[in-house]
């Protein structure tokens, strides 16, 4: 009987570790496709293959009553200091992709980053679809989240529900790390990372 509690012990940690490493393995090899395009705040194309910069990605709809907005805020915070360091627009770049294009267009997005008083620049982009063709668009901002593993869905209230973790990818679009959201978003574990890729 014994014996049998310990074949079964086996079996659970060797699935368990092979859990773990699937995912591990999934995230590592995570990569934004260079043709995909999507739209930023000022109604200009944003092609992900055209910037060979370190970017902190983050998938937000306006309309987040919580967590959306306090990252954006920490990631402000976090701004400053690469800016402080002197990387921020020339060797990092952070991204905002809305999972809710229908509702953020361009001029949303634009009062989404005034909001925050974040400096457009260039080096911060809020990205969302072209209104005019929003269903192919939402397909490609799914895409863009699958990638990542970023899950999320609108109940039918307007309140998506949806994964909490930002993403560090490097000057070819591919996956260094993920990073909690909110809360949990910690600017200087984030920053140290970063500074670590340069």
């Amino acid at each position: 009987m014994k014996k049998i509690y310990i074949i079964c012990g086996l079996i659970i940690l060797l699935g368990i570790g092979s859990g773990i490493s699937f995912l591990m393995i999934r995230d590592a090899n995570a990569q934004i496709p260079e043709n995909i395009t999507l739209m930023t705040q000022n109604q200009e194309d944003y092609r992900f293959g055209d910037s060979k910069k370190i970017k902190l990605v983050e998938f937000i709809y306006t309309h987040c009553p919580d967590i959306c907005p306090t990252t954006t805020q920490k990631m402000n915070l976090l701004k400053q200091d690469l800016q402080d360091e002197g990387v921020f627009g020339s060797k990092v770049e952070f991204i905002t992709i809305t999972i809710d294009p229908y509702r953020d267009t361009p001029e949303i997005m634009q009062k989404y980053m005034e909001a925050f008083e974040i400096s457009d620049d260039g080096s911060w982009l809020m990205l969302t679809g072209d209104p005019a063709n929003i269903k192919e668009e939402q397909a490609k901002i799914r895409g863009v989240a699958d990638q990542f593993q970023f899950q999320y869905k609108d109940p039918g209230n307007g309140f998506f529900v949806h994964s909490t973790f930002t993403y560090l990818i490097d000057e070819n679009n591919k996956f260094i790390k993920k990073f909690p959201m909110g809360e949990e978003f910690n600017k200087d574990e984030v920053y140290e990372r970063i500074m670590k890729e340069l």
